[in-house]
């Protein structure tokens, strides 16, 4: 139905009958994509009844039974709800009952579920084989039994799969017998697992090969990869015996089960999912090839691991009670995979890189009118999708990250015990973990957090200055930071606001808590060419606008190198926001980037790389873009000639990744030199003269084939083609639309509905092409206007159709386009990016006027650089 109106409200299962444990007996025919179920479930029955309502969908069901009273039942499906009715002639009394259920079900190709992938075997490269896997997030167990699908229902489970002899089977638990049975089938019985939600679940039948490892404490560490590929395991491996122990000390809970396995699955639609014991990822995301791994996907490779780890304790032994507390799993995870990394990987400076990925991106959405609040109400699975999002994973770390700041190491750890403690093996609520927090440091921790959390957005400090004798007298007010400048219909939102306050010469001179509209404060012992900082370190979940005669000592401080990395990025972000918003001006940060052009931080680069493609792709919309790219130019080049091309023996793991950023923005925005010595690396790599480092691929690939032609595009699908490693297939993906030849950019788009493309990949493929020109981003809009149809049936349910959505109608700059998107739309919903096109029609807004508001200044102040 079309009008939301006339849907019916949507219920969660009965808790008349609720699930104790299940006993799950799988036999998958991977010739046939089915398998066969057999399923005996303990239930608890709280009030006697005749009906058993559970979870299920594509799933049938040939018999039932009740064991006690050998009583047989109806079978009710209601598809639209994906939930089976069985109903019993007499009642069920109040104990413990057994029910037995015989079912089939399909090995689907639609990535949730239990599902199939292809692959190949080394030994038998032009054979395609199968193998079967589940996705169980959000609500999609349900497809391999019929189950209790929802979180607050926690059973044990015993699973037995029966599967062919010269297969892997894995399930959460480690196996205790295997038994030959008929033909060439063996019955694999694993351990019964600890009481856990039905989405934690997974079992998995392949060919895969494997390292493995004990940590200190025991636990043995499995990571599964394709076969011929087990050392590509290694690093994950290594990273994943460290962390281990790090969240057992760190939580001072032991990990409860005894085996942890790693496993990349060739086709995955999410990055990688946390069933406990059995963690899956997509290839990329846990692979690492010494040799073609750049430095920059190995520190994700650690973040991933890290966030995924992190939710066997905070997700899987304590688990939200329903989705509307997605956040406090996803939140969390988000903000201590980088506290994990930081131990394990301290040469990253990781926390700056939270700075730059997970803080501003969280920033950028939360300004807009169509973002929503970390805890925001779900309803029906069907509208969880939707909150997969940046509030969900990146505001939610961020406000954590500020807590963590507020109530202090010591007594977050001790509150965070006390929380596991309390909820292990249960469900809990954000207002549970606030709880444990106050209680372990004697804050008033809810009163302050739910102004984070139950409102969206977020405050701008406004901070005036003067100074009185040796001290600085500050004015320092709050209100809602709004992408549009306005705060219409925002004046009445305030947020309990930690403050921390340095100066230059005291790092923390004051801190105190902003609980009112604005307020007064004295900082001692500050002269009057002594600099104020408000936020130091980027640690508080604002933004701050400061008086002129504030800030000028800054930009001293700035230009001299005093600031830390996360300042010197914090500043440059504000700036641009607020110039983005019509607050500042965007000339003005124009000439605040040029005090960065000898900044030597890789993660301040990337956030400036963000901030400058912004605006360069506003201005690509004009007719002095070409000023804009010479200015740009001017701002990489002391850095291209500093790092050079080559690698040195003094490189630091960040010096490379910089490398690879500056020598690729420098090419991109069009220096002949950093050109002309890519298109010549790339034929000396496509000749096999010579191997490109892995760390330059993205940057050549991109150069060449921006600057190529259609003989270039035929060498980048001969690469794809004749590689094994989904890594440097995606790298290449992601360099093909960067051509803005129109014919290309149809060849790009036409092969991400190809099968030479995994369908998890395909959106690499739009992504490349919306980031290339105006005229590629309109024929990308028009190619998923045209082909909407085949993207629905492709990725129906699947987030990848929101992500599709969201790279399609970002980048445009008119009102037309933006009443285009909301027409398509209209005509076609999709309510899984419903949020996601309301975002992007109101950021289309804000760039047209950002770009009629600045443009003229903008012109008059290039043309004298």
């Amino acid at each position: 139905m079309s009008n939301k109106e006339e849907k019916k409200p949507f219920e969660r299962l009965p808790t008349d009958v609720v699930p104790k444990n299940y006993k799950l007996e799988l036999r998958p025919d991977l010739q046939k994509f089915t398998f066969q179920g057999k399923l005996s479930i303990t239930a608890e029955v709280r009030n006697a009844t005749k009906r058993v309502v559970l979870n299920s969908a594509e799933i049938e069901i040939q018999s039932v039974k009740y064991v006690q009273g050998g009583q047989d039942a109806t079978v009710t499906f209601t598809e639209a709800d994906e939930t089976v009715t069985l109903e019993f002639p007499l009642e069920l009394p109040v104990g413990e009952a057994a029910i037995d259920i015989a079912y089939t079900g399909i090995i689907s190709e639609q990535m949730r579920g239990f599902y199939r992938c292809k692959y190949t075997h080394p030994d038998h490269p032009d054979e395609e084989r199968y193998a079967a896997v589940t996705q169980f997030e959000a609500a999609d167990a349900r497809r391999a039994l019929p189950c209790w699908d929802e979180p607050s229902h926690k059973a044990s489970f015993d699973v037995v799969f029966v599967v062919p002899k010269s297969k892997v089977a894995l399930s959460n638990m480690n196996v205790v017998n295997t038994e030959e049975v008929e033909g060439d089938l063996k019955r694999v019985t694993f351990a019964q697992t600890p009481v856990m939600s039905s989405y934690l679940l997974a079992f998995i039948v392949g060919e895969f090969d494997h390292v493995e490892a004990t940590d200190e404490n025991g636990v043995l560490v499995r990571v599964y990869t394709p076969v011929g590929k087990a050392e590509q395991g290694r690093f994950a491996l290594d990273v994943a015996v460290k962390t281990l122990p790090f969240y057992k000390d760190y939580f001072n809970v032991a990990y409860p089960l005894p085996k942890m396995d790693l496993i990349a699955i060739p086709d995955f639609a999410a990055g990688a999912m946390e069933n406990w014991g059995l963690v899956t990822y997509r290839e990329r995301l846990l692979l690492v090839d010494p040799v073609n791994t750049p430095a920059i996907s190995k520190q994700y490779v650690a973040l991933v691991v890290g966030h995924e780890l992190a939710h066997q304790w905070f997700g899987n032994l304590v688990t939200m009670e329903w989705w509307t507390h997605l956040w406090l799993n996803e939140g969390f995870a988000t903000w201590i995979e980088y506290l994990c990394v930081d131990h394990t990987h301290p040469e990253y400076e990781i926390w700056t890189t939270f700075l730059s990925r997970e803080y501003a991106s969280a920033m950028s959405m939360d300004s807009l009118a169509n973002s929503h609040p970390i805890e925001v109400p779900v309803g029906p699975p069907s509208e969880v999708e939707e909150i997969f999002d940046t509030i969900s994973y990146c505001k939610g770390a961020s406000v954590i990250r500020m807590l963590y700041d507020w109530i202090g190491r010591e007594d977050f750890r001790k509150g965070m015990h006390s929380y596991l403690t309390k909820f292990a093996y249960q469900n809990a609520k954000t207002e549970d973990l606030w709880a444990s927090l106050a209680e372990a440091s004697g804050k008033p921790i809810p009163t302050v957090m739910s102004t984070w959390t139950k409102q969206m957005g977020y405050p701008v400090l406004s901070v005036d200055g003067k100074q009185e004798g040796d001290n600085r007298v500050l004015t320092i007010s709050q209100k809602k930071f709004c992408a549009d400048g306005s705060i219409t219909g925002f004046e009445s939102m305030q947020w309990q606001v930690p403050i921390t306050i340095a100066t230059s010469k005291n790092p923390k001179a004051l801190t105190f808590i902003l609980d009112q509209p604005s307020t007064t404060v004295t900082v001692e012992g500050v002269g009057p060419d002594d600099w104020i900082l408000v936020n130091p370190d980027r640690i508080g979940y604002y933004r701050v606008s400061y008086s002129s005669g504030t800030l000028s000592p800054l930009l001293s401080a700035l230009k001299d190198g005093t600031l830390s990395a996360q300042d010197r990025l914090g500043l440059q972000n504000d700036a641009f926001a607020l110039a983005k918003a019509g607050v500042g001006s965007t000339v003005d940060v124009l000439r605040l980037l040029a005090s960065y052009t000898y900044e030597t931080s890789y993660t301040v680069w990337e956030s400036l790389v963000a901030n400058l493609s912004s605006i360069n792709r506003l201005l690509q919309y004009t007719d002095f873009h070409n000023s804009f790219k010479s200015f740009a130019r001017k701002l990489f080049a002391p850095t291209v000639v500093k790092l050079g091309w080559d690698p040195k023996d003094t490189d630091s793991t960040l010096d490379t990744m910089l490398r690879s950023l500056s020598l690729g923005q420098h090419g991109s925005y069009g220096d002949p030199d950093t050109i002309a010595e890519a298109q010549k690396r790339f034929k000396d790599h496509v000749e096999e003269k010579t191997t490109l480092l892995a760390d330059l691929k993205s940057a050549v690939y991109t150069m060449a084939l921006a600057n190529g032609d259609e003989s270039t595009f035929d060498q980048m699908m001969k690469l794809h083609d004749s590689v094994d490693s989904n890594e440097e297939k995606v790298r290449l993906l992601r360099c093909l639309g960067a051509n803005k030849d129109n014919k290309l950019i149809q060849r790009c788009l036409d092969l991400a509905l190809s099968d030479k493309v995994r369908t998890q990949d395909s959106w690499c493929l739009l992504f490349s092409a919306a980031r290339t020109s105006p005229e590629s981003r309109q024929t990308l809009w028009s190619f998923v206007k045209e082909k909407w149809g085949i993207f629905e049936e492709k990725f129906k349910s699947s987030f990848i159709l929101s992500r599709i959505v969201d790279i399609a109608t970002s980048g445009f700059v008119t009102e037309e386009q933006a009443l285009d998107v909301e027409q398509f739309f209209k005509d076609h919903p999709c309510p899984t990016a419903e949020r996601t096109v309301k975002q992007n029609c109101e950021a289309i807004r804000l760039h047209a006027k950002w770009l009629q508001r600045d443009a003229p200044a903008i012109k008059e102040w290039l043309a004298t650089q």
